[in-house]
């Protein structure tokens, strides 16, 4: 049988568009079997929050990705799927989103009577660490961070409008501004009442969930402001840096956009610990 050139042609254009499809397939289930595996270990439901950048199927745009209605409507959906007394393990990466949807989901976890914990393995900012505050236990890498809640209006924070009002006479504001700075005191006392009983509700005496409340959503620090585990820790949460490794493993199932040269490079094994130069081997 003759096999010409343009049959190879078409052959090899097949292959290649049906490529990525079958890697995402492929992602998909190594995700499932990872998850599966670590339900089996903690006989707990586990649901996980991760917006990394993904590659469209075809055309390889990457995608920026944020909590949204959606997240918390499939979030919700699994917490009703799951049992009362079983626990629940959130696997949780994430810029933050709308705090809408990160409220929804906070107060579903912190209703739900069996243990919740929450697994950071790099960041949970913003809305993230809203869901955070709602775990009984945040195991965080000892790398990782958290950060604060304090609400956004569009580009601005909303903190930094209403100082933009206590800075100037009214009569040199214009009405759009005091509008926003209006919104902005609303939202602020709204993130900073669900921040007081998300803490409270975990044990935290009313008072320092008042004083931390305070610090984390009335926008004293930047709104990238890292917020470590030893700080956490200090803030009085239930936190731990023991990540299991399956956590890690299911995070490398969830890979970044081709670059045509990588910006970070290493030879991704463990290494077993060296002796000292010149140290005999005895």
């Amino acid at each position: 049988m003759h096999i010409s050139f343009w049959d190879l042609f078409w052959v090899f254009v097949l292959f290649a568009s049906l490529q990525p499809v079958l890697k995402q397939r492929w992602l998909e289930a190594a995700r499932q079997r990872l998850i599966r595996q670590l339900e089996n270990k903690h006989n707990s439901r586990v649901i996980t929050i991760l917006h990394r950048q993904e590659s469209m199927a075809f055309l390889g745009f990457p995608i920026a990705r944020y909590i949204n209605i959606e997240d918390s409507e499939q979030v919700l959906r699994a917490i009703r799927l799951t049992p009362k007394n079983m626990p629940i393990d959130i696997i949780l990466h994430t810029p933050g989103g709308l705090v809408l949807a990160a409220e929804q989901i906070a107060k579903a976890l912190d209703r739900h009577p069996a243990k919740v914990t929450v697994y950071v393995p790099h960041y949970a900012m913003s809305g993230g660490t809203m869901i955070a505050l709602s775990a009984d236990e945040i195991i965080i890498d000892e790398n990782a961070v958290l950060g604060p809640v304090d609400p956004q209006l569009g580009e601005y924070p909303a903190a930094s409008i209403v100082k933009v009002t206590e800075m100037k006479e009214m009569n040199e504001i214009d009405d759009e501004t005091l509008i926003l700075a209006d919104i902005s005191r609303k939202a602020l006392q709204q993130v900073h009442i669900v921040v007081r009983d998300l803490l409270s509700r975990r044990g935290m005496d009313i008072d320092k969930a008042e004083e931390i409340a305070q610090q984390l959503s009335s926008g004293i620090w930047t709104h990238d402001y890292p917020i470590s585990a030893a700080q956490a820790k200090n803030f009085g949460l239930q936190v731990n840096t023991e990540v299991p490794k399956e956590v890690y493993q299911l995070m490398e199932l969830y890979p970044q956009p081709g670059q045509q040269k990588a910006s970070v490079e290493y030879i991704p094994i463990p290494y077993a610990p060296r002796r000292p130069a010149g140290s005999n081997k005895g």
